[in-house]
């Protein structure tokens, strides 16, 4: 099963429509309108290097809630629509992100921040529109929910929309290394079927040096509890960040605690034995950190003529991400943890990285049950497995020099 497939013709025309529809809920008047670009950039040196000096309640600012609505939400929606985008026919199951909601369940959205992943789940998966669904959106800036919910409400204007939304302002706590981690408020209701936390700890975990590996290890651990019990049993986990060296650390971390909570990894992961990506502060010099990357040819237009002028395009966009499924019996999920189940020979790795020559042939980092795989192929062959493509490998039985990754020979996509 293959990520990030092409967005389907529905949704591309509402996420082109997003940049008025935003400029209609949010009217910017023209005399601030050239100062956009600038304050964009601002909130980009806020979110990044200078990331110490801003406040906890940094978009209850009004110019830098309006730059987080114009730039960061619409980039934010894009990513997680291709991110759930599926399509059909492409092989023995939907390609896509395997995540299932049915009618009636709950979903918990951890940092909710504009109400970001229910849009883009309605933008993107246009079978849950007809079915009744109720979203706990937490956040700990009112602003930036009152905002989320009169564009969500745009959105889904002249639509009888089934789903109930819920703003609740609370944020997470415990947030070293021996702290309980919980939530400022309680979630009445029914358990969740899916709970979702999207951009969130990026904002937390910098608070642990790189050296610290029990402390950030300690934080993974706590909100793999927390995560795990705001979930029914038979529900998934869903964590999703920036496609940077710490989150792909934090991501592998997180799904180990979660496999320790019985809830073992749906995707990407093509198994349950030990992440051959553990990133940490050597992977960004070999690119080796579980993230994904991929054109944005396809992105609003107007998006990128903002980009642009805030001097921060994006070519690519980028994420690291983990959905955990369902919780196990205590035998399963040691036996999945422990890596049993495992066939020698041919396999299916999950493509990480860019193409790269080796020679006379070309190679992709994948991911697979024996651990890190280095896919070669020739040129045109491995053009065709981008980032996130489920291949089926033949192993060569002979270890890259360089990498210590098992090589294998691409055979076809599923």
């Amino acid at each position: 099963m293959g990520l990030f497939t092409p967005l389907s013709q529905d949704s591309r025309k509402i996420l082109d429509a997003l940049p008025r529809l935003i400029d209609e809920v949010f009217p910017l008047p023209a005399r601030f309108r050239s100062g956009l670009p600038r304050d964009v950039a601002d909130l980009s040196r806020l979110l990044t290097y200078e990331r110490t000096e801003r406040s906890g309640s940094y978009l209850g600012q009004p110019a830098l809630l309006s730059a987080y609505l114009r730039y960061y939400m619409p980039w934010n929606i894009y990513r997680l629509c291709r991110l759930f985008s599926p399509q059909a026919g492409l092989g023995p199951q939907p390609d896509g992100l395997p995540l299932e909601l049915k009618p009636n369940d709950a979903v918990n959205d951890i940092g909710a921040g504009p109400l970001t992943l229910a849009s883009s789940l309605w933008i993107s998966r246009p079978q849950l529109r007809d079915i009744p669904l109720e979203f706990r959106c937490i956040d700990k800036t009112a602003a930036v929910l009152e905002a989320g919910k009169k564009f969500f409400a745009a959105l889904t204007a002249g639509t009888d929309c089934p789903w109930t939304i819920k703003t609740i302002r609370g944020e997470l706590r415990g947030q070293g290394p021996r702290q309980k981690s919980s939530l400022s408020v309680e979630i009445r209701g029914k358990s969740a079927a899916l709970t979702a936390a999207v951009n969130v700890y990026n904002e937390l975990f910098w608070g642990f040096s790189p050296m610290d590996k029990s402390g950030l290890a300690g934080f993974a651990k706590s909100q793999a509890r927390l995560l795990s019990s705001l979930t029914e049993n038979t529900g998934s986990v869903l964590v999703v960040e920036p496609g940077i060296p710490r989150s792909g650390e934090f991501i592998s971390l997180l799904r180990s605690f979660l496999m320790e909570e019985g809830r073992i990894p749906l995707s990407p992961c093509t198994h349950a034995g030990v992440c051959p990506f553990p990133g940490g502060k050597q992977a960004a010099k070999s690119a080796k950190w579980c993230h994904f990357a991929f054109d944005t040819e396809d992105a609003p237009q107007e998006l990128h003529r903002l980009s642009a002028a805030a001097k921060i395009p994006k070519e690519r966009a980028t994420l690291s991400f983990i959905l955990a499924g369902a919780a196990a019996t205590e035998t399963k999920s040691r036996a999945a943890a422990q890596g049993k189940g495992k066939k020698p020979g041919n396999s299916a790795a999950r493509i990480i990285s860019d193409c790269f020559p080796l020679g006379e042939t070309w190679g992709r980092y994948g991911c697979g049950g024996n651990g890190l795989v280095l896919v070669t192929g020739s040129r045109k062959s491995m053009a065709s497995s981008p980032p996130g493509a489920l291949e089926e490998i033949d192993m060569a039985g002979t270890i890259d020099e360089k990498s210590g990754a098992l090589l294998a020979l691409k055979k076809h996509a599923f």
